[in-house]
């Protein structure tokens, strides 16, 4: 088995990524495997270099500890560059030179599992007109063409897994990924979208087995397609609850919620506080997220 915990340095970790990391840990130790690291830095305008030393510091205080070299994902640009131009050499990417703006005043944009799903609006542009517009230097992301990759995959399942985690019998799940729409895989101001430097970075870490928050259930629909696209292993999933606070709402880096760092600041005992989460019990205030 091998596990990873993959956060993004654009700010200090709260209790809920604590309690996730020491999670996907404990999995991997417990069936003799491994737990790596993985750094997902390449939002340029967010990322801070001074974010990743305190991700590092917050999980060595917490008792969480890594095995082999921490990937960083700043570091796998050609990677996923390679994976764009595998993809648009199958037809399958078509740039797209909406704002969110546009998205969002389209009255014809249905709703998914996250959302507004892309009309599909510069899918109808001719060739022609989508070389004109790159050559004239506007700004564009690259959106994957939903419809002809599931034509291309056919249907395609994956695994989920319990939570708690317990090695009972898997649960194949149908993927839909057309529910998601046309998704990004590369964006205006980052080389690549979740979707696909996620999808990437775990087959390339191996990892066999993914826990993280159930807000991303739906992204594992288009994560098997990608898998299935660009010939990657398919690992299994767990999706665990999300911790909210007090005004039941999720916890985040940007509504300032518990973070590690201040905890110890307070002089919190570090291994108490693993212990605690490992046993499902929260700081005052915080909760597990009501199904």
């Amino acid at each position: 088995m091998v596990t990873r915990f993959a956060p993004s340095p654009t700010g200090r970790l709260h209790v809920g990524h604590g309690w996730s990391a020491l999670m996907a840990q404990e999995m991997a130790r417990a069936a003799g495997g491994a737990f790596r690291l993985r750094i997902e830095d390449i939002d340029g305008t967010r990322s801070r270099p001074a974010h990743v030393t305190g991700i590092l510091e917050d999980l060595r205080w917490l008792g969480v500890d890594w095995d082999g070299e921490i990937m960083f994902q700043s570091q796998r640009l050609a990677h996923y560059q390679a994976a764009l131009d595998r993809l648009r050499r199958m037809g399958l990417l078509y740039p797209c030179f909406c704002t969110r703006a546009d998205i969002a005043a389209s009255a014809t944009a249905p709703h998914g599992p996250e959302g507004a799903v892309y009309p599909g609006t510069c899918r109808m542009l001719d060739q022609a007109t989508r070389q004109r517009r790159i050559a004239a230097g506007e700004p564009h992301a690259w959106r994957l063409d939903m419809a002809r990759a599931v034509a291309r995959t056919g249907p395609l399942k994956w695994v989920a897994l319990p939570f708690p985690y317990s090695p009972a019998p898997p649960v194949p799940v149908t993927a839909d990924p057309l529910a998601a729409g046309d998704v990004v895989l590369a964006r205006k101001d980052a080389p690549a979208s979740y979707h696909l430097s996620c999808t990437l970075d775990d087959a390339a870490m191996g990892v066999t087995h993914v826990l993280r928050g159930s807000d991303l259930f739906a992204a594992t629909h288009v994560h098997r397609l990608l898998q299935a696209l660009l010939d990657l292993s398919s690992p299994a999933y767990v999706h665990h609850p999300l911790l909210v606070g007090p005004d039941g709402r999720r916890l985040a880096k940007r509504d300032g919620s518990i973070a590690l760092a201040d905890l110890r600041a307070e002089g919190v005992d570090p291994a108490r506080l693993a212990d605690e989460l490992r046993q499902g019990r929260f700081p005052v205030g915080i909760s597990l997220a009501s199904a």
